[in-house]
């Protein structure tokens, strides 16, 4: 018998989508015949424990995997779960992707304090997010909003809703799915609306690159269609050498005859500026590429540049 180490965040939600991955492995392992166990290391991250600044200011990339990703090269742990859109496009050396699973709801919701998503917010309405890809489009929508900053758990952010500090808070809509809340959604916001991180939804399922047994489990995890869609988009962050905390955003869909259709978008933390751009093909790797040159020839290269200075 072999125990298996599973390396995650100690949040309620990491805690519970590696309890998913977890149960759907332990399946898997009953199906082939595996003589398996599961035990859960819990880690803190960089971006748990600074909570007191937004985390586009907290600067660098990897700010939930970095020390989960040390676990792995120590030896400390055998697979890890994460967040895609938590993960940077860049692969540590030694590790790798080895399931992407199949893909939550992509896209953002807005939790409300008196209903009505985000058309029945009063004038001035203070609505709370940490993203800045949030902002920027929800300023787009709606200008008259007061857009503030809101970290933290899901929990207590909810917490923080209902104790008045926030009309609203924008969330990921998969994140509430999977801890069952889905009724505390007032309104999803469209890809058209508000267009997902890249990865929003997915989650990424690391081991080391030379474990042959972990690779072979992990391979029976994974979901095709979805490991399509994400590598796209990731291709697409890589190419602009983004971080989950710069205002990119990024959604593939795979459409019926086999076409990948990617749409992207760069913007100022403001809303002041905003460039978009859609590509559709057969490679994810290319249309990655593609777009992000397509955005870079208009100017997204130095929106981003602005990004770093200013934060």
């Amino acid at each position: 018998m072999r125990t298996i180490v599973v390396a995650t965040r100690q949040s309620q939600l990491a805690l519970t989508q590696t309890g998913h991955v977890v149960e759907r492995l332990k399946q898997i392992c009953r199906e082939a015949g595996w003589d398996y166990t599961f035990e859960l290391k819990k880690i803190v991250t960089k971006g748990d424990r600074i909570l007191d600044v937004t985390l586009s200011k907290v600067g660098g990339k990897g700010l939930f995997v970095k020390e989960i990703e040390q676990a792995l090269i120590d030896r400390e742990a055998d697979m890890a779960v994460h967040s895609m859109k938590d993960m940077p496009s860049e692969r540590h050396e030694g590790l790798i992707i080895g399931a992407v699973p199949e893909r939550e709801d992509a896209r953002d919701c807005i939790i409300t304090r008196h209903g009505g998503g985000v058309d029945g917010l009063p004038q001035g309405a203070r609505v709370g997010t940490s993203s800045l890809r949030r902002m920027a489009q929800l300023k787009l929508l709606r200008p008259d909003l007061d857009l503030a900053s809101v970290r933290g758990n899901i929990d207590s952010r909810i917490r923080k809703l209902e104790a008045g500090e926030y009309d609203a808070i924008l969330l990921a809509a998969a994140g509430l799915h999977r801890m069952g809340w889905q009724d505390r959604i007032d309104a999803y916001l469209s890809p058209e609306q508000c267009l997902p991180a890249v990865g929003q939804g997915a989650l990424g399922i690391e081991c080391r690159e030379n474990d042959s047994i972990m690779r072979e489990l992990l391979e029976r995890l994974h979901h095709a269609r979805t490991a399509l869609t994400t590598t796209a988009e990731r291709t697409f962050l890589a190419r602009l050498n983004g971080g989950c905390q710069v205002p990119i955003g990024a959604h593939a869909v795979l459409e019926s005859n086999g076409a990948v259709r990617l749409t992207g978008l760069v913007a100022a933390p403001d809303g002041s500026s905003m460039l978009k751009e859609m590509v559709t093909g057969t490679d994810p790797v290319q249309l990655g590429n593609d777009l992000a040159e397509a955005l870079i020839a208009r100017g997204a290269d130095r929106l981003l540049a602005e990004v770093e200075i200013g934060g």
